[in-house]
């Protein structure tokens, strides 16, 4: 005679899996985390670029900033792999 728990079926026991409950967690927060800095960095500035200036908030201005250093760190290592190719020869 096998004794089981309540509630505790051996299939449910084998497919609950706590590290990919943590992984949705941390999701969830970041998410949260996002929106949440969204909403504080709605505050509307004025950029002065080169030829003109734009009226933006503030969030446009940090997720330009992260495209412009994003691009910058690709031709970036871009070119430090063309060199070590070159040193190679």
């Amino acid at each position: 005679m096998k004794l089981r728990r309540r509630g505790l079926d051996p299939e449910t026991r084998e497919t609950f899996q706590p590290r990919l409950w943590l992984i949705v967690g941390g999701l969830v927060l970041i998410a949260a985390y996002v929106v949440a800095f969204i909403a504080e960095n709605d505050k509307s500035v004025t950029v002065h670029f080169v030829f003109y200036s734009a009226r933006t908030s503030v969030i446009w201005l940090v997720i330009l900033s992260l495209a412009i250093g994003v691009v910058g760190g690709l031709l970036l290592s871009q070119l430090e792999r063309r060199r070590r190719r070159q040193k190679r020869r």
